[in-house]
């Protein structure tokens, strides 16, 4: 194991929590996906989704196969959909083999699914991916009704629901969403008319189950909201969510510099008069943003500070003038709590122009993660 001064800490206390406000947002009527893909967002894969498991969630939704075999690997036992879609036979033997939900879109990998329930026979349960405004997988939904019916022709294939994505539900203005869901509710009238009872159907993302009721539909798909992320980082949230990642490092040296001194590659910041200055134990090799350069803040000593000069690969320069209490060896956290105040995912993205999303996902993936 490689020994390094920067932790990352994953509170799983701040996870339940999280889900349960969830839960209290859509009640008992709508079921809940549980978003892990990419690792859980940085979080680590199978430890969220046996956690998740643990407080009752309906099903977790990965991105490819190879992450539900980790799953299924490590014993989560509830329904996991494949949101990306398969594409191979070896796919679909996977799929059968541990009972997995593909989102299909596509005829081939529907066809080929197929095939094997019939030769082994047995019936494999299905999405399938509408294209109600968003631009990327699925079946306009304008053309919806020849597609279902192809998937029914294949035999053995039981679809559970229809899927779409939001595009914009994290903005003020509600009027494309408003446009999805009328799609998508022609969508689902389209394929009730064919005969599918489709009990699964799923709309809403984070953004969706907090602001906009309309799009929750039979089951939600919650995931950065768990995470204690926001959608956006200036999305106003009715939840009080709780943040979940924690990096901690070191205050590596005090240096005090006098008036002019450049700091860092490309000399962007110059001190403006006598200033005291703590470096620090990560950089960008550590998943924080180089973005941050100048522009973010970290907590020392439970108060923030700014950063000045240009992230490094390992070590980021803060400006301490005037505090006499900072040492060398002193924690200092880049993302989470410390004596009272926060640094969130969705500050750091605001300061790099970035989403809470990139945060996590670099951040956590970087790092030996702790659990508490």
């Amino acid at each position: 194991m490689i020994v390094s001064p920067n932790s990352v800490v994953i509170d799983l206390s701040a996870l339940v929590s999280n889900f349960r406000q969830t839960r209290n947002l859509v009640g008992r009527d709508a079921r809940i996906m549980g978003v892990v893909k990419a690792d859980a967002y940085g979080h680590g894969l199978l430890k969220v989704g046996k956690v998740l498991e643990k407080q009752g969630i309906d099903c977790l939704g990965v991105a490819y196969t190879g992450e539900a075999l980790v799953l299924r690997e490590g014993g989560i036992r509830i329904p996991i959909v494949i949101l990306c879609g398969i594409r191979t036979r070896e796919e679909c033997l996977q799929v059968l083999e541990k009972r997995l939900t593909p989102v299909l879109f596509d005829l081939s990998a529907a066809e080929i699914l197929s095939q094997e329930c019939r030769r082994q026979g047995i019936t494999a349960r299905v999405h399938v991916k509408v294209d109600t405004g968003m631009g990327r997988l699925g079946i306009d939904a304008a053309h919806i009704g020849p597609f279902l019916q192809k998937i029914i022709s294949f035999k053995r294939l039981e679809i559970e629901g229809l899927a779409t994505h939001l595009a914009t539900a994290d903005e003020s203005d509600a009027r494309f969403t408003e446009e999805q869901v009328a799609r998508f509710e022609a969508a689902i009238a389209a394929g009730r008319s064919l005969g599918l009872d489709l009990p699964l159907n799923n709309m809403a993302n984070s953004a969706g189950v907090m602001c906009h009721r309309k799009t929750r539909f039979n089951m939600v798909r919650p995931g950065i909201m768990l995470y204690g992320g926001k959608p956006s980082p200036r999305f106003v949230s009715p939840a009080s969510l709780a943040p979940v990642m924690h990096l901690r490092g070191q205050v590596l040296q005090i240096k005090d510099l006098v008036h002019e001194t450049p700091v860092g590659y490309g000399r962007t910041y110059y001190t403006k008069g006598p200033q005291r200055v703590a470096v620090l134990s990560a950089g960008y090799a550590d998943g924080l943003p180089r973005a941050l350069s100048n522009r973010g803040k970290v907590l020392v000593g439970g108060e923030k500070a700014d950063i000045v000069g240009s992230v490094c690969m390992n070590l980021t320069v803060c400006d301490i003038t005037g505090r006499e209490d900072v040492r060398p060896g002193d924690e200092v956290v880049f993302l989470g709590s410390q004596g009272g105040k926060t640094i969130t995912g969705d500050d750091m993205a605001e300061w790099a122009g970035a989403i809470s999303y990139e945060i996590f996902c670099a951040i956590g993936r970087k790092h030996v993660r702790s659990y508490i």
